[in-house]
């Protein structure tokens, strides 16, 4: 089966053939680093994760660019607040971001440009939308793109331009031609700090948003590349922004920008919007101090990227015990050898690539790792050996299973070896209550034991 890949841009499930043979080249809008990465953004980074995993196991090198937005309103504003260099507070915001994100088990990508390194590549950007007459600068020194002199504008969103309003992040200002139209260069305003500016042609001044990712894709990745993605709420503006601004500056004889466009569905907490001002925001640290980061992966990849995703407790505890089973069938099959290649043309491996190879459907592929925990836990070593080479497609899967099962307890392994061997001499004595007593300790302290005729073993409760 081919990969189809839905096509935000033509509205359908399309083949995917990447335009070099062999190679995939894809861009993915990354964080704005002025606080601590929340679950939208771990949603966002997860879909993509994916996307990048099953590229490579399906073949194909990926190269594979998600950049760092550090000059933006919001890292200005929070830098002042706190007293910081923008850099300071931008290299702390994403060193924890890397914490974030190792912890979820992210690959990293091939790229990882931070915005203020291309800055000149910007302003040449702007300098040729400039010269093709889609670029004008403002009264107030603001450089400017002329949304109704592109034709094509509002391709990806769907709508007519006389449908469209200026969006989030698109300043409404009195002296732009039209309200649609959108910054490239900010002119520094005053009480600005010094490390927030930049010299140019147009005068002191920082790159607008969208024009940082197009001027980092087509540096990275060149034109056009086969695959854009973000979160939906990028689609428009951000996104239609970007098509204009990289295409007008080609020209009408250009190659165009990217072939496909993938966004990501939105993320929402216990039915309703995340949101601070609701009281249900939730950062990725906060998360992981209650679950771990494996947990929360497989939890996201349980839901379909381009679905409405809920987060709730009670869904994420869910899931844990969900990928316990999965981690018991495992611990169930014993040692296991070194993982092979993966035989595509085995019937469950060929389930699992038919699910991905449709729009990387996770929950099919998910399905099929249950399955063969069935196998597992009936002994089959080849199934269980199956079921761990899959699961590291999908990034999960690769801890030894009791490390897994047993991590988060309260109490260390040794002295829970100690209280059940308390527990058994308890036993031995006919202390059935001293017995029953040891083993509620235990439950309290986050620790369920399971007995057998092979003596009594532990996982985290």
């Amino acid at each position: 089966m081919t990969l189809r890949i839905y096509n935000t841009l033509s509205r359908r499930l399309q083949a995917f053939v990447p335009l070099e043979p062999g190679h995939v080249r894809m861009y993915v809008c990354g964080i704005t680093v002025y606080d601590l990465c929340h679950l939208g953004h771990a949603r966002m980074v997860l879909a993509f994760d994916l996307v990048y995993r099953w590229l490579r196991a399906s073949g194909w090198r990926v190269t594979y660019v998600r950049n760092i937005t550090d000059i933006d309103d919001k890292i200005i504003q929070r830098a002042v607040e706190r007293g910081l260099a923008i850099r300071q507070l931008t290299d702390e915001m994403i060193g924890a971001m890397h914490r974030d994100f190792a912890a979820l088990g992210l690959l990293p990508p091939t790229h990882e440009p931070r915005a203020t390194d291309y800055v000149p590549q910007m302003l040449g950007l702007i300098e040729r939308l400039e010269a093709r007459g889609l670029a004008y600068q403002a009264a107030g020194g603001d450089m400017n793109f002329a949304v109704r002199r592109f034709a094509g504008y509002g391709k990806l969103s769907g709508k007519s331009i006389d449908e469209l309003r200026a969006g989030e992040r698109v300043d409404v200002a009195s002296d732009k031609h039209d309200p649609l139209d959108f910054v490239l260069w900010k002119s520094t305003k005053p009480g600005e700090p010094e490390d927030a500016r930049w010299s140019s042609r147009y005068g002191s001044g920082r790159p607008g948003w969208a024009i940082e990712c197009s001027a980092m894709s087509c540096a990275l990745l060149g034109e056009p590349f086969d695959i854009h993605g973000g979160g939906m709420d990028l689609q428009f503006p951000h996104h239609e922004n970007e098509i204009a601004q990289s295409e007008g500056a080609q020209g009408p004889d250009g190659a165009g920008f990217v072939r496909t466009w993938m966004h990501n569905g939105f993320l929402n907490v216990d039915d309703t919007k995340m949101s601070k001002s609701l009281g249900n925001f939730f950062t990725i640290a906060e998360v992981l101090r209650q679950f771990d980061g494996e947990t929360l992966r497989f939890f996201m990849l349980r839901t379909h990227y381009r679905s409405p995703f809920n987060f709730s407790d009670q869904v994420l505890e869910e899931s844990r015990t969900a990928l316990k089973r999965l981690y018991t069938a495992l611990a169930a099959a014993g040692e296991l050898p070194a993982p092979a290649a993966i035989d595509w043309t085995e019937p469950r491996a060929a389930a699992f690539k038919a699910a991905m190879d449709d729009d990387f459907n996770s929950p099919g592929a998910i399905a099929v790792l249950f399955e063969l925990a069935g196998g597992a836990n009936r002994g089959q070593a080849g199934d269980a050996m199956l079921l761990r080479s899959l699961g590291g497609v999908l990034g999960v899967l690769q801890q030894p299973p009791q490390a897994y099962l047993q991590g988060g307890a309260a109490l260390d392994e040794a002295q829970v070896r100690e209280r059940i061997a308390a527990r058994a001499a308890a036993k031995a004595a006919r202390d059935f209550a001293l017995a029953d007593r040891i083993r509620a300790e235990l439950a309290a302290a986050g620790v369920e034991l399971m007995d057998s005729a092979q003596g009594t073993t532990w996982v985290r409760a």
